[in-house]
């Protein structure tokens, strides 16, 4: 099936969650916020959250800096 992610089209696994997506994308689950179809999904779900044909997420990581 077909998603979105930050605008970039991605084909990805029936049954992905957003957790195992965020995982093969190499993202730390510890800093991300990620909304999906306009609606913040809480961390506590990801893993239990499946994607759906057509979903748009946006990701967004936390970077320390100074």
């Amino acid at each position: 099936m077909q998603i979105e992610v930050n605008g970039q089209r991605r084909d990805v696994a029936d049954g992905t969650t957003i957790g195992s997506l965020l995982r093969e994308m190499k993202v730390a689950l510890s800093h991300v916020a990620v909304e999906r179809n306009l609606e913040v999904v809480p961390r506590a779900q990801h893993g239990e959250t499946q994607l759906r044909d057509g979903d748009k997420l946006e990701v967004v990581t936390l970077v320390g800096g100074g």
